[in-house]
């Protein structure tokens, strides 16, 4: 079955919320096999609304609206869709007193303008909001299943949860998987040329995506259960695997900090930081990780080369000769860090991420990144191009990266 989402609200096109919804919705449909072929901002508007309605109803079996079902005179959600599929509102005596207790309970006067709320196209399901005023509903329509849900995610999860999500699973037959391959340290591009005998599969679908440099695959399969869907993954992801190696730090929700704060937990390792251009950033990665404290000792920020020498004891000579963003400098800035923490892994991170400060022999986004265990010591150059948050983030990462492949025994790019 094809399927739609039409999120109404101004709020939405002016950015003023992100649209957690859609994503939400989507998510859960696709562990019942519905396909969502479209998704569709619109503002509070009930001419664009139709518009929106008119092409909806000539591509997808079930159409999902969310938002406009507020009291307000902007709140024009129901009355839009009704009028375009020439129903009238009829008025549900169980919402109208579900209304009135909601007020009653919260010693709140209610207004004329919440019974409103209570109207639903004729012929329609309802769907109970148990946190708010705004109740939903289902009706069908020259074949058609449409949908209407409250905007506020607090009152539209457990509404679909609850009701729609029920009703839709005895319709569908069949049920979609999908699991994410999470890689950093080569590009998109690159990833796509290495799988791209994958990309053609048509059930599993193999879809290349980047995010803040990380490229993620995302194999999806349609099938009647779970487990073959799972299956069919297996085998594509195998296949990944093959192909990309030990670039592949992960898959579906695990971040590469998550990654890291498993491997060196599991082995009772303990890490230590010492950054300068990313501002603690990396600190901050690790340590949202609950427990952290369990293999976290130190965050230094040494922002400024005086930090460097009074807080690490980077020497005033090596900061003279050859300056704070410098193979020598992330070196003494990661082993005394780690031997000030008494720790079993020290890291550092030195460069500058800009905008300004770049020279021609060391550009805005040079970043030198260190890693010192026992008496080893690496270090990772990387030239980032882009913002400053993105040249602190990717740095972030490339730290991260050393260590996973430090503790795995891989190979470490520098």
């Amino acid at each position: 079955m094809k399927s739609e989402i039409i999120s109404v609200g101004t709020e939405l096109l002016l950015g003023q919320i992100v649209n957690t919804n859609a994503k939400y919705i989507s998510l859960k449909l696709s562990t019942i096999g519905i396909d969502v072929f479209f998704q569709t901002n619109v503002g509070d508007n009930p001419k664009r609304l139709k518009e929106c309605l008119e092409i909806a109803v000539k591509r997808s079996d079930i159409i999902i609206l969310t938002g406009g079902l507020g009291p307000t005179m902007d709140d024009l959600t129901k009355e839009t869709v009704a009028e375009f599929f020439d129903l009238p509102l009829i008025e549900d005596t169980d919402s109208k007193l579900s209304i009135e207790n909601y007020f009653n309970k919260s010693n709140r006067k209610m207004t004329a303008n919440n019974y409103k709320q209570a109207l639903f196209p004729e012929g329609s399901k309802i769907l109970p909001n148990e946190i708010g005023t705004a109740p939903g509903c289902i009706f069908k329509k020259n074949s058609k299943i449409i949908i209407i849900l409250p905007g506020p995610p607090s009152e539209l999860i457990p509404m679909f949860d609850n009701y729609v999500y029920p009703y839709l699973k005895n319709m569908s037959d069949k049920i979609i998987v999908s699991k994410v391959i999470k890689i950093f340290g080569i590009g998109e591009s690159k990833v796509e040329d290495m799988v791209n005998d994958l990309l053609i599969s048509s059930n599993p679908t193999v879809a290349p995506l980047i995010s803040d440099g990380i490229v993620t695959l995302r194999i999806t399969a349609k099938s009647d259960n779970k487990e073959e869907a799972e299956n069919m993954i297996a085998k594509i992801e195998e296949k990944i695997k093959d192909v990309i190696g030990d670039y592949i730090f992960g898959s579906d929700d695990e971040t590469m900090e998550y990654v890291i704060f498993n491997l060196l937990r599991e082995r009772n390792l303990t890490l230590t930081t010492a950054e300068s251009c990313t501002g603690g950033l990396l600190s901050k990665m690790i340590t949202d990780i609950p427990g952290s404290s369990e293999i976290f000792k130190y965050g230094f920020v040494t922002y400024s080369n005086e930090a460097k020498h009074k807080m690490l004891g980077v020497s005033k000579q090596t900061l003279e000769k050859y300056g704070a963003v410098s193979i020598e400098t992330a070196k003494e800035m990661a082993v005394n860090a780690k031997e000030i923490a008494n720790a079993d892994y020290g890291v550092s991170i030195t460069g500058i991420a800009g905008p300004d400060g770049g020279t021609e022999k060391k550009p805005v986004g040079l970043v030198y990144i260190g890693l010192s265990y026992n008496n080893e010591f690496y270090v990772r150059k990387t030239l980032t191009m882009g913002v400053r948050q993105r040249i602190r983030l990717i740095s972030a990462l490339n730290a991260m990266d050393m260590i996973r492949r430090h503790i795995l025994k891989l190979k470490i790019d520098l």
